[in-house]
């Protein structure tokens, strides 16, 4: 029995969600930059500023990050994937985490 054809993503959901999040302003291309701890600070910043978010700061900042990671799979280039992830790290330094 044939599959059924997949219906097209409607355009990159993903995408939007990191561009309309509902629970945070993200600063302009703030995960193609190149600073990890830039990175850390701008989605510190913009989780202690939202007043819509459901989860502390630190749990939505990461939230975000982790959901980019994950989003962007094969696409993201190792070099960026590295930084990302140290930007982890990074926030978890600013909120004391580890």
């Amino acid at each position: 029995m044939a599959k059924a054809p997949r219906k097209p993503a409607s355009s990159k959901w993903s995408a939007k969600v990191t561009r309309e999040s509902n629970a945070l302003d993200l600063d302009e291309g703030v995960f193609t930059w190149k600073d990890p701890d830039k990175i850390a600070r701008s989605l510190k910043r913009s989780a202690e500023a939202s007043t819509r978010r459901k989860v502390s700061p630190f749990r939505s900042a990461m939230s975000m990050l982790v959901f980019y990671i994950n989003r962007a799979g094969k696409n993201l280039d190792a070099g960026q994937r590295q930084v990302l992830e140290q930007a982890k790290d990074a926030l978890r330094r600013l909120y004391g985490k580890g």
